[in-house]
């Protein structure tokens, strides 16, 4: 029904017939890859229409009637500021990034990159010049070191504020210390993208680690140009007269297209190249030794092309502080103004406007700053020593508040979520079931199939020479189709598992032998207890590990064969003819094979249920069984095979052979070749392999999604393994539908995907990397919204450079605040490009961990560290800095009534050590003490997590909490001057004993007001202040003037110790006080907080 609505007005029968095309090919299956990416390709002429045909952002655009088209909703709605509204609404701040980046485009012109041909020992005949293979890894040089501190220092206003002020006293001398840079070596690993000509391995392949790359921590197999390998010795490579040619550089990790020719051969020999024939930068050898060509160097490289440079972060909380702090500085100005003009401009009033400035200058308190820096260091101390997360890192300590403010979470999956150990748990063949459980019983069945069959001793002959190879097939295939017993059906299904796959056995070296490869050859010994296994994917192992442990082991492989060991120890040999590997369009892999006994040829596929549904022979079982292991959590692969006749074999590698020479569209022509074989294969059985978790994660990833923060996994991984990791973690629920995000290649496919995609309601999205950037090309505001609609994403098959481009276009179109998370080397910058990274040390080292905010050791840990100590953080700044605020803003206002009643005179108020006091010995401890306070315990902050929503909100700190305290501070400075000024008694400096006095009462009373939970290092800051004050009047009397009075004098001692000193004082502060206790206890009573109810 959804394809049949009508989406857009038929403006004339082209049109028409357009959309008729576009809703065939979405509603058509399709045989195979080859047909639906031919459907796809001839959307591209018609997207000179799509101009005019707007993506409806909303359920009433499909409701409403054709001619209604010029009405329906459009995707930005808001209205575009113009003019002198756009300036100063950020126009200017948009005018001056443009200019700069045109200047940098201007000073860095970048080449543009371009394919290439490297000659093999001639480096004059390259015409390419590559740039230098070196990477800088320091953020600053020189030149830029100062400028970039001062900007980063000064971009606050606050700290240009006060040197601003600093400068109107003195100019400080600076000092500059002596710099330096270095350039950091890639030790150990691949220095350049390379070609890979030569190995020491005699397969002619090698395993590469590749962890920094992409994030997964299994070995790729990667093969040597056989023409290369082939030659007799090392020195023969500067001998022969061969290029290769590369295709230009770019982003795409898991593609390179390319060829290798030799001339001086007879015919000429050319070679496809692939992406298993490269060797890229950042990757590690793990076995033998390699020699290639480079192609790519320096920035050319796949690695630093994926790579973004590091920005410092900044917190919400400073942010906001910092606007608050403008409005602060506004009010001075203001205030001193206002002064100037009541005195009536009188004599140099610029120079009493400037004393002023400096008289009310406490309004901006310089130790805000040192308060909040030193509260973020004790929330950092307080994370590391918490024992519920040990091992826990702060690596920066100025954004601890932004763990209380995440709105999305940006995960990675292997070694994050999942522990990447694969887990063989089911294995179905339509009418049976099998589990962990009934694995003895396939081993019986296994072990009976070939005592009943003895395996026959054939001598190995080329392909087309064995008499009775072809009678043997015909035979075969003649055979009429019946019903298989289980046993055999078991048996087939364990023989295709364990041949259908890119994995190879190593064998540790023994003891004694010696040599430079890692590992010896598989053929040296096949002892159980030696073997490891090795593939590009942990399916593969785990499926060759439930082969070997119900009996069929695999026991050496190589580039053209591979041998598999039966239960009774008889070895079977079988010749590798073709290997198709995985590929995320495909969602398959194949394999040809031809039995060395029998010289049968069979043709094995596994793969994807969505993508094999088509290719088997008609079955009633395959789909619900599929759903039914989804469901489990289980990732799900369905085998199938074919068996070839030598004629059918010869005819399709002739072409196969020729599609992969192709320069152009080469990959359509190889999948239209393979898709010639893949029709009607027998089924065999369906797989079920469990990715297990990492320790916790179903509740933590529930935690997260109650406390209403959204999850986006993205990973380098397939689409339907992300999608298996997504059901069993939970990361989507079970009463949630998951939409696929079809593959598109074009703007027309893009448009009709969008739209949709727009029908479904309250659904996971999956995408892949490929159609995600192909959707941002033209659709990036229409597809960020509707992704962020959606109660959790899931992209797959990422680059590290797309993970980072998502986090920061969830940054820009939401202005929520962001946190990534990961554990590979892949995941530096999706880390950095969040506003709050954390790095987990994991199997991948600690690459992800070192260039984190906040280093964990579990993914279980980032539960507590969110809802207890993310609270903390935000709610014990917040309060900090507006309680700093308000001693600064009361002071100010103690002043402001001071020169109002001396005729608006510009002195001060309190002099000497009475302001330095103030703000130090005799207030910085108690209310420093802010940063224990809690209001929440902690087991009750994991327990209801729904409390973290109201942090995201900010209500914590914001314009209206400013201004109540702005309010409260006004109030209280009214009081105590306006009460010092009534009743003091014949002496000016009665004023001042009373009001200094009752000042500091006043603000060891406002610290209790503000604290919701005590605790005991606040009783002890409380009265340790208080005796501070008491001990400056008994031990500093010489220094404060006591017993002088005169103009300026602090206290008089005689006038302190009488009774008329104590109710004076004791008066003022109640009366500025009382209130706002009455206050916050009506205010608990009628309009208490969310959390007041569990904490009773």
């Amino acid at each position: 029904m959804a394809d049949q609505i009508p989406l857009y007005p038929v403006r004339s029968a082209a049109a028409a017939a357009a959309s008729h095309r576009r809703a065939a090919y979405y509603s058509a299956a399709g045989p195979g890859p080859g047909v639906d990416r031919r459907g796809r390709y001839q959307l591209e002429d018609e997207s000179a229409h799509l101009d005019e045909m707007p993506l409806m952002m909303s359920e009433e655009g499909f409701e409403n009637d054709e001619s209604d088209y010029h009405t329906l909703p459009r995707a930005r709605i808001t209205r575009r500021k113009r003019g002198l509204e756009w300036f100063v609404c950020g126009g200017w701040k948009f005018l001056c990034t443009s200019c700069c980046d045109w200047l940098i485009n201007v000073c860095q012109r970048k080449k543009e990159l371009k394919a290439r041909t490297v000659w093999l020992g001639c480096p004059e005949k390259c015409e390419e010049k590559h740039p230098r293979n070196s990477i800088k890894n320091q953020k600053y040089n020189v030149f830029t070191f100062i400028p970039g501190v001062l900007y980063e220092q000064f971009k606050f206003f606050l700290n240009l504020y006060f040197l601003v002020v600093s400068c109107s006293q003195f100019v400080p001398a600076l000092k500059i210390g002596y710099l330096y840079t270095y350039w950091a070596p890639l030790n150990q690993r691949i220095p350049s993208d390379m070609v890979f000509l030569r190995t020491s391995e005699k397969a002619g392949s090698c395993f590469i680690r590749t962890d920094q790359l992409d994030g997964e921590t299994d070995w790729k197999l990667k093969v040597a140009v056989s023409c290369t390998q082939r030659l007799p010795a090392l020195g023969d490579l500067f001998s022969i007269s061969a290029y290769v040619y590369a295709q230009k550089p770019q982003l795409d990790i898991h593609s390179f297209e390319g060829t290798f020719t030799r001339e001086d051969s007879d015919p000429p020999i050319h070679e496809s190249l692939s992406i298993e024939n490269t060797l890229w930068a950042s990757t590690v050898v793990a076995s033998g030794t390699v020699i290639g060509v480079v192609i790519y160097t320096g920035k050319e490289t796949r690695s630093v092309m994926n790579t973004s440079n590091p920005k410092n972060k900044v917190g919400l909380l400073d942010l906001e502080l910092n606007q608050l702090t403008k409005a602060l500085f506004l009010a001075l100005v203001v205030l001193s103004v206002v002064m100037v003009t009541l005195q009536g401009f009188a004599g140099p009033w610029y120079r009493n406007l400037f004393r002023f400035l400096l008289l009310f200058s406490y309004i901006i308190p310089i130790s805000l700053r040192v308060n909040l820096d030193m509260g973020k260091a004790a929330y950092g101390w307080m994370i590391m020593k918490d024992e519920n997360i040990p091992g826990t890192v702060v690596r920066t300590s100025t954004i601890p508040e932004e763990l209380g403010r995440l709105v999305y979470l940006l995960t990675d999956k292997t070694g994050t979520l999942t522990q990447n150990e694969m887990v063989f748990k089911r294995l179905h063949l339509g009418t049976v079931s099998y589990g962990t459980d009934t694995m003895d019983e396939i081993q019986s069945h296994v072990l009976n199939s070939y005592l009943q069959h003895p395996v026959l001793k054939v001598h190995s002959q080329p392909s087309g020479h064995n008499p009775s190879s072809a009678p043997l097939r015909r035979s075969q295939s003649s055979t009429p189709k019946v019903k298989k017993s289980v046993s055999s059906r078991i048996h087939e299904a364990v023989k295709a598992i364990a041949l259908c796959h890119n994995v190879t056995p190593v064998y540790e070296a023994r003891a004694g032998i010696t040599g430079e490869t890692e590992f010896a050859e598989a053929d040296q010994d096949f002892s159980d207890e030696n073997r490891t296994y090795q593939a590009s994917s942990p399916d593969e192992v785990a499926l060759v590990r439930w082969t070997e442990s119900v009996g069929l082991t695999l026991v050496s492989r190589d580039l053209a064969s591979m041998q598999l060991k039966t239960p009774s120890g008889q070895v079977l040999t079988y010749c590798i003819l073709q290997m198709f590997p995985f590929t995320s369009e495909s969602k398959r892999m194949g394999i040809i094979v031809r039995d060395e006994s029998t010289a049968e040829i069979t043709f094995y596929m596994k793969g994807a249920d969505v993508a094999m549904s088509t290719i088997v022979q008609y079955n009633d079982w395959l789909e619900e069984e599929c759903g039914n292991m989804a469901r489990e959590g289980l990732r799900t692969l369905v085998v199938a095979k074919r068996t070839l006749t030598e004629e059918q074999y010869q005819d399709f590698e002739s072409r196969y052979s020729q599609a992969k020479l192709s320069i152009h569209d080469r990959t359509l022509k190889v999948a239209a070749v393979v898709e010639s074989l893949e029709r009607e294969m027998e089924l065999l059985c369906l797989t079920g392999v469990e990715d297990q978790l990492q320790a916790d994660v179903r509740p933590t990833l529930e935690m997260l999604r109650n406390a209403g923060i959204k999850i986006w996994m993205l990973t380098g991984d397939k689409l339907e393994t992300a999608t298996c990791i997504a059901k069993s973690s939970h990361l989507v629920s079970r009463t949630q539908d998951i939409h696929v995000f079809r593959p598109v290649s074009n703007r027309g496919e893009a448009h009709l995907e969008l739209n949709a995609f727009r029908r479904k309601h309250d659904c996971a999205l999956v995408i892949s990397g490929d159609s995600l950037e192909v959707c941002l090309r033209y659709y990036e505001h229409e597809l960020v919204e509707l992704a962020c609609q959606c109660p959790a994403v899931v992209c797959c098959r990422c680059s590290p450079t797309q993970k980072a481009h998502i986090v920061t276009l969830l940054r820009q179109h939401t202005r929520k605040r962001t946190c990534a998370i990961g554990d590979g080397g892949n995941d530096v910058s999706m880390i950095q490009a969040a506003d709050c990274g954390i790095g987990i040390e994991g199997k991948e080292g600690k690459q992800a961990s070192l260039a984190a905010d906040f280093s964990i050791t579990q993914f279980r840990h980032i539960g507590r560290l969110l809802m207890v100590h993310g609270r903390n953080s935000y709610k014990r700044s917040a309060a900090l800095g507006q309680f700093v605020m308000h001693r600064g803003l009361i002071i100010s206002t103690m002043q402001a009534v001071f020169s109002s009643v001396f005729y608006f005179a510009s002195v001060p108020l309190y002099q000497g050590f009475l302001m330095v006091g103030y703000a130090t010995i005799y207030t910085m401890f108690p209310v420093f003490s802010l940063v224990l306070d809690q209001d929440v315990k902690p087991e009750m902050a994991i327990l209801y997590p729904e409390l973290y929503k109201d942090l995201t909100k900010g209500r914590s700190l914001s314009f209206k909490t400013f201004l109540i305290w702005v309010l409260i501070s006004i109030y209280q400075g009214g009081i105590l001057m306006y009460g010092a000024l009534l009743l003091f008694e014949a002496e000016f400096v009665h004023v001042v004993a009373i009001s200094f006095t009752a000042l500091i009462l006043t603000e060891l009373l406002m610290v209790a007001l503000t604290i919701r939970t005590w605790h005991w290092l606040m009783v002890v800051a409380e009265f340790l202040s208080l005796g501070c004050y008491v001990a400056s009047l008994a031990f500093l009397n010489e220094y404060f003037g006591i017993g002088r009075v005169s103009f300026g004098a602090f206290l008089d001692v005689a006038f302190i110790t009488t009774v008329t000193f104590v109710w004076k004082v004791s008066a003022i502060t109640v009366v500025s006080c009382l209130p706002l206790y009455v206050l916050k206890y009506l205010k608990r009573k009628l309009s208490p907080p969310s959390y007041s109810k569990l904490s009773s």
